[in-house]
């Protein structure tokens, strides 16, 4: 059944009362009326309300002190307020304490619609921003970053400490996927919160003859085409966080430029003498050695110890093996939500192919591939063939050739060994160490061919 919005109008003139009560039903609301502020808080602390309408001088409390007390109590709710005509200033004070707009009387109706109706779109708005507010904090926080390696808990506890310090530069290190930009949100969250803007920014996907002006902006007339003044990602960014990702990739001529805004803090628009000061915390990101690329001659020394203040390097997926598990639960938790199928688990074998991969494209490529057998499997385990890695063991009956090197239906085993060194648990080494080569090194295609737990292949 739709809600039908419920208002509670306030005044102590019951001829007005009645009229109002009238005009807001002929409209389509639900209406309840209050002769002043005491009893307004009666009803209100019975039920809520979608908006109050209220005057502002009334006997026993009054329509600012009625908007204090509504605000304590329902800190979303949109008040407005009717005031007499020449009373603007009191009207202007009642918006200072929390009002959303007032009304002068005598008053046009459709005037009083369409500033109700404007109240109530922006209260949707400010729900459904409070809504995102709340799955950006939990996506992007330190607790959503899941881990067991100790290597990645430790680069977490020294991100923690650093997200209090605004105004240091952080550096983040680490292969492409890795979670650089998901670990500089989790500074930025855990250190301004929201509001707060956080503004990303690709240096390498920037033509380098517009990278001034998308991050400091320009005024009207500074070039050819500058039609009009632009804000660039400095200003935007405001008293929040700028993410300079890839600055390996930015030009030596704009460096010179982002060392100066590092040192004074201040920038101006391309055109412009006039200083900008920055408030924004900086977060710069590489999957390169800003080390050798000095050495190299291709990044400043100058502006790499200006943004080296506090490095953090992510270590790759391939050298935390133990958050594959982890990961991948947490991601396939992620993908029931968003594909709205049970998704039972991974079986065993994917899993032991998982632990196997090196995974060049690292948590990101993780996620995707996770995606696509989340997509092919149908309330069943996540099987090898479901991954589509390289080196994964094919489905039962559509085993390839090559796959591993048993061409016939009977398998040769050619096993030589000392006299003194024979024994069946040699020999079980060796058959063991020839199926693994013949399988290219894949401990789970070796272990089903034998029918033996994979685990029998950790000594070889």
């Amino acid at each position: 059944m739709p809600h039908t919005t419920r208002i509670l109008a306030v005044d102590d003139e019951p001829v007005f009362r009645f009229l109002l009560e009238r005009q807001l039903r002929e409209i389509g609301y639900d209406v309840l009326t209050a002769a002043d502020g005491l009893q307004a808080l009666e009803i209100l602390e019975r039920e809520p309300m979608d908006l109050v309408l209220s005057d502002l001088v009334m006997p026993r409390m009054d329509g600012l002190q009625l908007i204090g007390s509504v605000r304590k109590l329902y800190p979303a709710t949109p008040i407005i307020v009717i005031t007499a005509h020449g009373s603007v200033e009191s009207a202007v004070e009642a918006m200072r304490r929390g009002a959303y707009d007032y009304l002068e009387k005598p008053y046009d109706p459709e005037d009083l619609r369409i500033t109700i109706q404007r109240a109530l779109d922006y209260q949707h708005v400010v729900q459904e921003n409070e809504q995102i507010k709340g799955l950006l904090t939990e996506r992007f926080t330190f607790q959503s970053i899941v881990t067991v390696n100790p290597a990645m808990k430790q680069v977490l506890e020294l991100a923690s400490r650093v997200a209090a310090a605004r105004q240091t530069t952080v550096a983040v290190y680490g292969e492409s996927g890795s979670g650089k930009e998901v670990l500089a949100r989790a500074i930025h969250f855990a250190g301004m919160g929201l509001p707060a803007e956080f503004v990303a920014v690709n240096c390498a996907a920037i033509p380098e003859h517009l990278m001034e002006s998308e991050l400091f902006g320009h005024v009207r007339g500074a070039f050819t085409g500058a039609d009009r003044d632009r804000e660039g990602k400095f200003s935007l960014a405001r008293k929040g966080t700028i993410l300079l990702d890839e600055i390996g990739d930015m030009p030596l001529s704009l460096q010179a430029k982002l060392l100066r805004v590092l040192q004074e803090r201040v920038f101006e628009r391309i055109g412009s003498n006039t200083p900008i000061p920055v408030a924004c915390r900086v977060i710069v990101a590489t999957n390169r050695s800003l080390a050798d690329l000095v050495a190299a001659g291709r990044f400043r020394e100058d502006l790499y110890h200006r943004v080296n203040v506090f490095p953090l390097t992510i270590p790759p997926l391939w050298q935390r093996k133990d958050d594959i598990p982890i990961l991948s639960g947490h991601i396939l938790e992620q993908l029931r939500q968003h594909l709205g199928k049970p998704l039972p688990g991974i079986s065993p074998q994917a899993m032991d192919l998982m632990l196997e991969y090196r995974w060049p494209g690292n948590v990101r490529e993780l996620r995707n591939c996770l995606e696509r057998a989340a997509i092919l499997t149908d309330n069943e385990l996540i099987r090898p063939g479901h991954l589509g890695l390289a080196g994964a063991a094919p489905e039962a009956g559509q085993e390839s050739a090559g796959a591993c090197a048993t061409d016939s239906s009977r398998v040769n085993y050619q096993l030589t060994l000392p006299v003194e060194e024979l024994s069946l648990d040699a020999l079980n080494e060796q058959i063991l160490g020839i199926t693994l080569e013949r399988c290219g090194g894949n401990k789970s295609r070796a272990s089903q061919l034998l029918k033996v737990n994979r685990k029998a292949f950790y000594r070889t």
